[in-house]
């Protein structure tokens, strides 16, 4: 018996507009936040000190990731539209020519010549589906799944806020050593390592272990940073 087309398996959604933000929201919560606040614990500032830094860092950084974000995707999808118009009105005042085009593309493809301009002719009859064809092959996207500036910033704000408590968490609760926000920081980068491997498919041990060094190696250096500092201001 034969298979029905993607019914025997299902693909991620890779285009949704959240991962790639929400991902490096977090990430870039944790490590800046992490290395913030080691560099001032290591200029020898008292905990109250590394706290409202670590909170302004916090605020800060959330606010920055999320206007970053938003208006990257925002000019992103706004070039996008504008290459969409050129498209349609050469499918309107060209059609020819643009037929032409998309039936080059399919015997480029290895679709015999006329089958090519006949497929063509027939998923051009719909100008709607015509743009959304060209669309996809001329510039790559599709024209109704377009990144969402607002999805992109919300969850660049909500990942960064949260990644970037983790550290001065520790503090906010009493700590007065680096080592109880260092290990939560860390702990918190291997976890959110091994949770994205389950959305790349990638070894979650690997992507665990990749965080958490990445994140203890500039928190290393900022701490070093802050007692040079500490030392030669103070």
């Amino acid at each position: 018996m034969s298979v029905p087309a993607e019914a025997h398996h299902h693909h991620r959604d890779v285009q949704g507009g959240w991962l790639r933000p929400a991902v490096f929201g977090a990430m870039d919560g944790l490590v800046s936040n992490l290395g913030l606040i080691s560099g001032v614990a290591g200029s020898s500032a008292g905990s109250q000190a590394i706290a409202i830094a670590g909170m302004a860092g916090l605020a800060a950084g959330a606010f920055s990731m999320a206007a970053g974000e938003y208006t990257s995707v925002a000019s992103q999808r706004e070039l996008v539209l504008a290459e969409l118009d050129v498209e349609r009105r050469e499918l309107r005042r060209h059609p020819a020519d643009e037929l032409a085009e998309l039936t080059q593309v399919y015997v480029g493809r290895g679709v015999e010549p006329e089958l090519a301009r006949e497929v063509a002719r027939q998923l051009s009859a719909d100008p709607e589906q015509a743009l959304e064809i060209h669309a996809r092959e001329e510039l790559g996207v599709a024209p109704d799944d377009l990144p969402s500036p607002t999805v992109a910033a919300t969850s660049s704000f909500a990942a960064f806020a949260v990644g970037a408590l983790l550290p001065v968490l520790p503090y906010l609760l009493g700590a007065t050593t680096l080592w109880p926000a260092a290990l939560v920081a860390l702990a918190g980068l291997f976890v959110c390592g091994a949770v994205v491997a389950r959305v790349t498919a990638r070894p979650w041990w690997f992507s665990g272990l990749r965080q958490l060094g990445l994140g203890a190696a500039a928190a290393a250096v900022t701490y070093g940073l802050g007692s040079v500092l500490g030392t030669a201001i103070g």
